[in-house]
């Protein structure tokens, strides 16, 4: 129980800032950002009502927080809604109606180009900029640095700073430490030397006494409007571990660029608000891309790796999503799936350890997660998507593809609950429109 109210006193202060951000958006006509922190909000609210569900205390103290924060759920819920209707048809409140899904042929953006090039952005990581603080491993020989931790330097960027950039500097090295940007600590970017040279190192896993799935990332970010590139982030904890996360990001217009993300099961954490990956690398096996968030991955390569025991399925995705009102999903444009050089060689030799990978799986029941022009490796199973538990999902989900290419692409085995993106409709997950991205992702050359 103390567990769960801990988590509760930690994400409810998230909900909180969020409902007000949403509030304070709504008199300044901000409904897509209102809609995206309302979203959160949820999220959050609904983090607390599960972990006291699962505690099965029988305790009156216990059980009147569970009716107290039901209430809650459903009245945020309620309260999303509407700001859906507003932003969708405006003052005229005939046409609002409860929130439906792509399923239900309920799509916000109708026509417009079904050039699948017109939907990434041409926006990312910005040039040229200045280091604030330098990070240097301890005896590394890389010179005078303000730091030998990223934590340190990440604790002297300056608190609730929206409008500058504080640059972290970090260079060559291994760095084995669980790095948090709380929520105060705004606009943080982390610069490395590239992928596999600048490396942020953990092994927190669920199989730790007290350790759960959200806290064992190796770098957790709240502050709003990260930025990374050029640098590895890992959980090291192994296959057997299960669920160890290397990155979890709760930052809303967070840009990520050209980084490595390492692990196996719950290797990235896209949990809450408006996330922008762009030509990282994702490496995992089991849900290895996971969370509640509106997360666009473009030019991305996504590799499955062995798990190194006998086990026959692997899933790329398990994306949250518990409300249809939520604007939230996984979108991949232009992205690259297959197998490591190490699973590649097993899945060639038919190995056991190296069948029957699938896309995705519904985590909750209005999960949505969509593939568009990807190129998809032979080693996507036909099915395409697997269930979570029996039909949990399947009757509300939005699993859709368009455009895709590769051995893994054919559609005509696909279970019977994906769908096939309608050429009309595709323009709804560009970067534009799906996370606003033309407002908030600085020009690459900016």
């Amino acid at each position: 129980v103390s567990k769960a109210a801990k988590t509760c006193m930690e994400v409810l202060r998230n909900a909180e800032y969020r409902q007000q951000s949403s509030a304070d958006a709504l008199p300044r006509g901000e409904f897509k950002d209102a809609r995206a922190w309302m979203s959160a909000s949820l999220v959050y609210e609904s983090m607390c009502l599960n972990g006291l569900n699962k505690t099965g205390s029988n305790l009156r103290s216990v059980t009147g927080v569970v009716a107290y924060m039901q209430t809650v759920v459903n009245v945020t819920g309620e309260a999303l809604s509407l700001i859906r209707s507003y932003d969708i048809y405006g003052k005229d409140t005939g046409s609002w109606t409860p929130p439906q899904t792509e399923r239900d042929g309920a799509w916000e953006h109708v026509g417009g180009s079904d050039d699948v090039r017109a939907l990434e952005s041409n926006g990312g990581f910005p040039s040229g900029l200045t280091a604030n603080a330098t990070v240097c491993r301890s005896g590394s020989g890389g010179g005078s640095c303000d730091y030998t931790t990223v934590q340190d330097a990440v604790d002297a960027a300056p608190s609730n700073e929206t409008e500058r950039r504080f640059v972290i500097r970090i260079k060559e090295g291994v760095y084995n430490e669980t790095v948090r940007v709380p929520l105060e600590k705004k606009n943080v970017v982390f610069l490395g030397d590239g992928m596999g040279k600048t490396v942020i190192s953990g092994s927190l896993n669920v199989g730790q006494p007290g350790m759960t799935t959200y806290d064992s990332a190796t770098v957790g970010v709240l502050g709003d409007g990260f930025m990374a590139k050029d640098l590895t982030i890992e959980n090291t904890a192994g296959p057997r571990a299960n669920q160890a996360v290397a990155f979890r990001s709760d930052s809303d217009r967070s840009v990520i660029e050209s980084c490595e993300f390492i692990g196996n099961q719950d290797t990235l954490c896209a949990n809450t608000l408006r996330q922008f990956y762009n030509s990282c690398r994702i490496r995992g096996n089991v849900d290895f891309i996971f969370g509640f968030s509106a997360s666009v991955f473009q030019n991305c390569l996504i590799l499955i790796s062995p798990r190194g025991f006998t086990s026959n399925q692997n899933v790329i995705t398990a994306h949250g999503r518990f409300d249809p009102a939520q604007s939230t999903g996984f979108v991949f444009l232009n992205c690259t799936v297959n197998g490591t050089a190490t699973y590649m060689e097993k899945y060639e030799k038919k190995s056991s350890d190296s069948t029957n990978n699938f896309l995705g799986r519904p985590w909750k029941p209005y999960s949505r997660t969509v593939f568009i022009n990807c190129n998809l490796g032979p080693i996507i199973s036909p099915e395409g998507w697997m269930p979570w538990d029996r039909d949990f999902g399947l009757s509300t989900l939005y699993y859709g593809e368009y455009g895709n290419s590769g051995p893994g692409s054919a559609l005509s085995q696909r279970v019977e609950w994906s769908s096939r993106i309608p050429a009309s409709y595709i323009e709804g997950f560009s970067v534009q429109n799906f996370i606003q991205g033309d407002k908030w992702i600085p020009l690459s050359s900016g």
